[in-house]
């Protein structure tokens, strides 16, 4: 309609409501010409983030739509976001990061320049504390800087820091409520846009800083993700209809070759104690990954498993009260 904004940025959130916040207060200082809205979804059944959402909407003359998603889950929440907002582009934001304010005009310049379907952005880490070891292993893992000239990739990222065409959307509400716990709905969709030869661009100036929560800088929850990242070319190719065997075949063995390379590195490394063997551990669980592919192997990081894993832990701390 005339009066639709051009983009919406959505921001989803689960139980982080000051991350939140802190994401749509950078969202609402972008410099951009382009008329803009904000929709922030809070998928927490507790509402934990609902009422300072609501808050930081009346405090603005800058359009925001808030939205109360209860089913937890990292794919429910995208959609949610994509039923309310109304602009002809997407920008997804995480909620744990913190866009600069020319973010959203350099994605939108690039998208122009190259007609493009899909604009990323680079990612850089902020820490909020200096870790002890393996700083600079984490300073790299948060972050998304492959080094890319702007203009036309075939390389595809994830959902942070992105800007997408809503009419090359594979459809209106994209991501698999399947991946709702263990994420990579992103990668779905934007594998199945690459198949529908979309275009894909890149935006060097396009950055954001990823400001990870301290108990996210850690070797047991980098490794974790790391195993679950390498499991995902496998897993989208049996995710395919029909599945794609032989492509699976393809990151198995691949899979297998990496651990064999990387798994007497990665214990040399740790007996040696290097100094980047953190780096090391990466390369080897990420092949595990690849062997080890099956979803119900996929470790579960979102939505109702987070849930219950608070629960456990508050009853723990409430047995020991």
């Amino acid at each position: 309609m005339a009066n639709d904004p051009l983009v919406s940025i959505i921001i989803p959130t689960f139980q982080r409501p000051d991350r939140a916040i802190a994401a749509a207060r950078s969202a609402l200082g972008q410099r951009v010409e382009a008329s803009f809205e904000l929709v922030l979804i809070d998928n927490d059944p507790t509402r934990s983030a609902l009422m300072g959402l609501r808050a930081l909407a009346a405090s603005t003359s800058i359009p925001v739509t808030v939205v109360h998603e209860p089913s937890a889950g990292v794919a429910n929440a995208r959609n949610a976001g994509l039923r309310a907002s109304r602009g002809q582009l997407i920008a997804f934001l995480d909620d744990d990061e913190i866009a600069p304010a020319t973010w959203l005009a350099e994605l939108l310049r690039v998208q122009r320049a190259h007609d493009a379907d899909v604009v990323f952005g680079p990612v850089h880490t902020r820490l909020a504390e200096e870790p002890i070891d393996h700083a600079e292993f984490y300073e790299d893992f948060f972050a998304r800087q492959p080094g890319h000239a702007e203009g036309p990739i075939d390389d595809l990222y994830g959902c942070g820091s992105s800007l997408v065409r809503r009419a090359a959307l594979p459809s209106a509400e994209p991501f698999s409520a399947k991946r709702n716990e263990t994420g990579g709905e992103d990668d779905l969709v934007f594998q199945a846009m690459h198949r529908a030869r979309r275009r894909f661009a890149w935006a060097p100036g396009g950055f954001v800083w990823e400001t990870p929560e301290a108990s996210r800088v850690s070797l047991g929850y980098t490794l974790m993700r790391a195993f679950a990242y390498g499991q995902t070319p496998a897993t989208c190719e049996w995710s395919r209809s029909p599945p794609n065997w032989p492509g699976v075949a393809y990151w198995m063995m691949a899979g297998l070759v990496q651990s064999l390379i990387f798994g007497p590195l990665a214990l040399l490394a740790f007996l040696v104690r290097t100094e980047r063997r953190a780096f090391t551990y990466r390369r080897f669980v990420e092949g595990i990954g690849k062997l080890v592919w099956l979803p119900l192997l996929k470790p579960r990081f979102f939505g109702a498993a987070r849930l219950k894993r608070a629960t456990r832990a508050q009853q723990f701390w409430l047995k020991g009260v």
